[in-house]
């Protein structure tokens, strides 16, 4: 069973983190990373990736330069630093459910987006996890806007998905 949050504008990292803290002081094995916002002087200036177990590295930062390396990616303003993202997230990511039956964790990924998307290999993490059978996994995916993305309406279509709208 997988079960895929669809969130709708600000606050879901902050549910991700209490369903999370929820589900550990339950007893419940649980992994996974959830995206945080990192702001100085009261101005976002990028995201941080924050795994479950306490680790944290940039997941993207705000870019003072205006021309662009065509080795960059970015998504508006932000530069996505996907070595640090990769770093953190795919040993989690494909080490999630090599326990027994009985050890089988659920794994959480806020979010599954724009800026994850450039990672080749969390794409095909993410896909090995779902083909895998007995994996649980809480998610955020993003609103459906401009040109889709390809693994989330992948997600979004599959049948062992619910999907849920929380605004």
């Amino acid at each position: 069973f997988l079960f895929l949050l669809y969130f709708l504008g600000i606050g879901k990292t902050t549910l991700i983190q209490k369903v999370t803290q929820a589900l550990k002081s339950s007893g419940v094995p649980i992994d996974g990373f959830y995206t945080e916002e990192v702001r100085e002087g009261g101005r976002r200036t990028g995201f941080d990736v924050v795994t479950l177990s306490g680790k944290r590295g940039p997941l993207s930062r705000v870019s003072s330069d205006s021309s662009t390396s065509r080795r960059e990616c970015r998504v508006g303003q932000y530069v996505v630093d996907i070595i640090s993202f990769e770093q953190l997230v795919l040993p989690m990511l494909r080490n999630v459910n090599l326990g027994s039956d009985a050890e089988k964790k659920i794994c959480v990924i806020d979010e599954i987006g724009k800026m994850e998307l450039f990672s080749q290999a969390f794409i095909q993490a993410v896909r090995q996890m779902l083909a895998g059978s007995g994996t649980v996994v809480l998610g955020t995916i993003p609103v459906p806007k401009g040109k889709p993305l390809d693994l989330v309406e992948e997600i979004r279509s599959r049948k062992d998905v619910k999907v849920f709208n929380v605004s």
